[in-house]
């Protein structure tokens, strides 16, 4: 073997694989997985901040393994964890979840490194933080697969938590929300009480590699309040 053929061979053996489709199956459901976790941790009464600690480091290294990684090959060799604010139980909040009619309009979001995403609105939400009274609409992605898709943007946006807003739920991806009302007895989904735990919000791919297309919170989403919960900017320059 000559020097090049060997410079080339030591190439290709330290060059990963390029991800694939079914890794990127293999990461969702690793990600549901975590979520489903939490949800029956909850449920068995274990401390919520201990649930939610055991999940951000499962996640870290789900990031800082997985092929289907939101990072790149050469960031992750240097990652060591995303950024979060402290857990606060004062960002756990139950919330009325009030279906919308599914003829109506379809709307568009507007995306980074993309043209604006179909989505169709799916239901409010309405809860309270501190003394504010709030509302977030959830949208369905009305795409094949479809899912619910929880973007928001809060006042600690740029500063402190990513500028183009966070996401606290998508289903087609494996985040989700917890359903307090059990009505398993019947079909269907008429709404009721859930819960929404801002400690899990978590940004969107695009704020760590630019490669990543990502719907934004429109601006019905934009909340007048200060959101000092879940994942924090992670680039702070």
């Amino acid at each position: 073997m000559t020097n090049e053929q060997h410079e080339q061979h030591e190439h290709h053996a330290q060059t990963p694989p390029a991800p694939t489709w079914l890794d990127l199956y293999d990461y969702r459901v690793r990600m549901a997985a975590l979520y489903r976790e939490r949800a029956a941790a909850l449920r068995a009464g274990e401390d919520a901040a201990t649930v939610c600690q055991r999940f951000r480091q499962q996640k870290d290294a789900l990031f800082a393994s997985h092929p289907q990684s939101p990072f790149a090959d050469d960031a992750r060799s240097n990652f060591t964890g995303l950024r979060y604010f402290s857990y606060d139980a004062a960002y756990c909040v139950e919330a009325s979840m009030t279906p919308i009619a599914s003829e109506e309009e379809s709307s568009k979001v507007e995306a980074i490194n993309a043209p604006v995403t179909p989505h169709r609105r799916a239901a409010y939400l309405d809860f309270t933080l501190g003394d504010t009274p709030v509302r977030l609409t959830v949208f369905w992605l009305d795409v094949y697969g479809g899912g619910l898709f929880l973007p928001f943007r809060d006042i600690t946006c740029p500063a402190e938590s990513y500028g183009a807003g966070r996401y606290l739920f998508d289903t087609v991806k494996g985040s989700d929300f917890l359903r307090l009302d059990d009505a398993q007895e019947t079909f269907g989904y008429a709404g009721g009480r859930v819960l929404l735990d801002f400690n899990y919000s978590y940004n969107p791919s695009c704020a760590y590699d630019e490669r990543w297309v990502c719907p934004l919170a429109p601006r019905e989403n934009w909340l007048p309040v200060a959101i000092r919960a879940g994942e924090r900017s992670y680039h702070t320059a």
